[in-house]
């Protein structure tokens, strides 16, 4: 599984949104590809079925804390097309997505689940974003490489 595998499966979701609060036919199948059902936060629901459909094992969760706990042997020093980026929003909350690009300035464009176009962490849609680390609300804990 390469990078480019990842990525053109993340694209083809771009623009998926939700049809209820954290719900929606598509949105139903990231959740199912983790074992739960409708109404559940679906960041990592939608990196681990985009992983799966790529054709690789890992990640297998719903929660970015339990992917980064449970991961430590894939963590990466700096970001990469196809790796996760994983973030910290205190008291137990998280968010994550996918690496789309690592751009000249500094900043990265990513494509995450359960976003919006402000880049909130419970939106309704899969979007791309670019930011730039450091900035953007919550504390970058760092990457994960799914891809070797």
């Amino acid at each position: 599984m390469t990078a480019d595998d990842v990525l053109t499966i993340a694209r083809s979701q771009l623009g998926v949104t939700e049809a209820a609060r954290n719900s929606g036919p598509q949105i139903d199948l990231y959740l199912a590809d983790v074992q739960l059902g409708p109404g559940y936060p679906w960041c990592a629901a939608f990196v681990s079925w985009c992983f799966d459909q790529a054709g690789g094992a890992d990640p297998r969760t719903a929660g970015c804390w339990h992917m980064w706990r449970s991961y430590i042997a894939r963590r990466a020093e700096a970001p990469a097309p196809g790796l996760v980026f994983i973030l910290d929003h205190g008291h137990g909350l998280g968010h994550c997505g996918i690496v789309e690009t690592v751009n000249g300035d500094g900043t990265l464009t990513t494509i995450e689940g359960n976003t919006n176009a402000d880049g909130s962490r419970e939106g309704d849609c899969v979007a791309r974003h670019t930011w730039r680390p450091g900035i953007r609300p919550g504390l970058l804990l760092g990457y994960l490489d799914f891809l070797s």
